[in-house]
């Protein structure tokens, strides 16, 4: 059979470059890409010869040292934070006006892809701007680690996660020569994430959409990033027109009646005392209870079975209620402005 050829680049020299065909690991990582994918054995270690070891992306991955505070320091720290909780702080970053207005204007530039995204899909345009919006700030932030030195880094020195990022690495290896690109010319996250909705390897090819049929999945691109986070909705079985979540009452500041968080479902009739804030609440399916804790009190919401989609997108409650109540404030502002 014919072997396949990655695509060609120009290795740049560089005093603090690793040669990683060196390593046995690596060596026998390339063995099994250029059989399991049908590519030139010569040329992949051709990639492997001058890698950029990523220091930086290397440090967060390393086994994290547990730190114990002293009462003291305990103390100190809420004296400097006393007006914030968890939620707070978070919510600060991720949903304020500066990100509504810019999620508002990212979908009237790019309406018409948003508008046929919708039709296809069925997840609201919102959502997918507010996804975007939180991984990227629309596009100005996609990451500035060059991809490939940083998966090989990730794969082969020693850190808590090297099988994932073995698989990691595999797929990009793959990426490059299906979608056509060098794969040195990638950058994004410090983990290897790419593009405007930051889709690791693995992800850009389980849920990658080439919208603008010009034959490649390039999630740089507006047209195939939105409609790749839409796909992902809907593999993960987004349920076109029901809602995500709704803010319920209950007796108290601080809620310890009921396991919260967005694995643990309730039929609703089992939580007693606690009721939608907005009158009644038109879902009728099993329910999260999503805990956000503030300065002063918690606040409680009801996740349905959408807010756990937006859970297989990053496996955090606070992460998915940002991406709702930013989702949410684009579309009050979009529909204030029309």
């Amino acid at each position: 059979m014919k072997k396949m050829i990655l695509i060609f680049f120009i290795v740049t020299l560089s005093l603090h470059a690793k040669d990683y065909t060196k390593d046995p690991d690596v060596t026998a990582f390339i063995d099994e890409v250029s059989q399991t994918y049908d590519l030139n054995k010569s040329t992949l270690k051709k990639l492997f010869t001058e890698v950029e070891v990523q220091h930086k992306a290397l440090r967060i991955f390393l086994p994290k040292k547990r730190v114990k505070r002293t009462p003291q320091q305990i103390a100190r720290l809420k004296k400097l934070y006393p007006k914030y909780g968890a939620w707070d702080r978070y919510s600060k970053l991720k949903v304020n006006p500066s990100r509504v207005k810019q999620g508002v204007n990212f979908i009237k530039r790019y309406q018409k892809i948003f508008d046929a995204v919708e039709k296809q899909f069925g997840v609201p345009k919102e959502y997918i701007a507010a996804i975007i919006g939180i991984e990227t700030v629309y596009g100005f932030n996609v990451g500035k680690f060059p991809i490939f030195d940083t998966l090989t880094t990730l794969a082969f020195e020693k850190n808590r996660r090297n099988k994932f990022f073995k698989k990691q690495l595999k797929k990009f290896v793959h990426l490059a020569y299906t979608q056509k690109f060098n794969p040195k010319d990638v950058y994004g996250s410090y983990a290897g994430a790419i593009g405007l909705g930051q889709f690791m390897p693995s992800n850009y090819e389980a849920y990658g959409v080439d919208f603008n049929k010009d034959g490649r999945i390039t999630l740089q691109k507006p047209e195939d990033a939105i409609a790749s986070i839409a796909n992902y909705f809907k593999k993960n079985r987004w349920q076109t027109g029901e809602p995500v979540a709704t803010r319920v009452s209950y007796e108290g500041l601080r809620f310890n009646a009921y396991k919260t968080g967005y694995k643990k479902t309730y039929r609703r009739e089992e939580l007693k005392g606690i009721e939608p804030k907005e009158g009644k609440w038109d879902y009728h399916g099993k329910v999260r209870l999503i805990k956000l804790n503030r300065a002063h009190y918690d606040e409680l919401w009801y996740g349905a079975k959408n807010f756990f989609v937006i859970t297989r997108y990053n496996h955090s409650a606070y992460y998915a209620m940002a991406v709702h109540q930013l989702a949410t404030k684009i579309k009050e502002k979009l529909e204030d402005e029309n």
